[in-house]
């Protein structure tokens, strides 16, 4: 990030500056929780708590390689992003047990937004039922084992889930929840010390999962690019293919400047949620003219 501003980075703990998140989280993890003092006292330590737990949750889903997950469902994808849903709790609990109306208003907003891309959320997972005919995340894989990764016939939708994926975690442009230029840092105002970084530990935690949700979905998964790599491990595949679109979240956050709040209710209400149903209707009418319905009943 600095590199791409044009600025100096963390330079004086350690190489290079590498040990400067690890004093970070040790300053976080020192200093004192000030909790205040008109707070709910449990459901103020319940919102990062949750934050933090149902980001975790993500990794129980995702497999690494062919039947390694750790919950094997066949709405894998469906219950994903049904846990993804639900971070909107932890920080509705934690705006409104604060007792201020900074973080309330803060709440309120990451409310209107989750909700909204959620919607989208919603109609693309319809599309990708109906191209590879299940939720199962391996069979997903295996599906683009057998024909095509799906980022190319479905690149349209891989851009949008992309931008959506970005809106769901929270992430510049679409940072709006914490909102620290105009909301004094949003719904978290009032937290401090590990309180405070647990939203943030949640935070890049969904990112990275959500990457990977990215590469099983529209990437292959733990499937290599060409038959010179079938010989290196699928969890390496996989790894290195998540680490692609973490550096993208990155540079994303370097370069792009924060959407307005009306800016980002028009692009998720009056571009990308017609453009994903006329884009699933064409899906529709294409696989029923072809009758390549049948085809993806055949592949299972």
């Amino acid at each position: 990030m600095a590199s791409l501003q044009r600025r100096y980075g963390p330079n004086r703990n350690g190489p290079w500056g590498l040990l400067q998140p690890i004093l970070d989280g040790l300053k976080l993890l020192t200093s004192e929780i000030i909790i205040p003092t008109k707070a709910n006292f449990w459901l103020f330590h319940l919102g990062p708590a949750l934050a933090m737990s149902i980001s975790f949750t993500f990794w129980a889903i995702l497999p690494f390689s062919f039947g390694s997950s750790i919950l094997t469902s066949d709405y894998g994808l469906l219950v994903l992003f049904t846990f993804s849903s639900m971070n909107v709790y932890s920080i509705v609990i934690a705006g409104w047990a604060s007792n201020s109306k900074y973080a309330l208003l803060g709440a309120i907003r990451a409310i209107a937004q989750m909700i909204s891309y959620e919607l989208i959320l919603g109609v693309i997972i319809m599309i990708i039922l109906l191209v590879t005919g299940t939720l199962n995340l391996s069979l997903i894989v295996y599906y683009q084992y057998l024909s095509t990764w799906l980022c190319f016939p479905l690149l349209p939708i891989v851009g949008m889930t992309y931008i959506v994926l970005l809106a769901e975690t929270n992430r510049i442009p679409f940072d709006l929840p914490e909102a620290e230029a105009e909301l004094v840092a949003g719904y978290n105002v009032e937290y401090s010390s590990i309180t405070f970084a647990l939203f943030f530990l949640g935070e890049y935690c969904s990112m990275v999962a959500m990457s990977g949700v990215m590469v099983i979905v529209f990437f292959g998964g733990w499937l290599p690019f060409t038959t010179l790599f079938f010989t290196v491990p699928a969890s390496f595949i996989f790894a290195s293919k998540i680490i692609i679109f973490c550096i993208l979240f990155v540079i994303i956050r370097a370069l792009l400047p924060r959407y307005r709040f009306d800016q980002l209710m028009h692009l998720g209400w009056h571009i990308f949620l017609p453009a994903s149903f006329g884009y699933l209707i064409f899906l529709m009418g294409l696989l029923k003219a072809t009758n390549s319905l049948l085809l993806v009943q055949g592949y299972y």
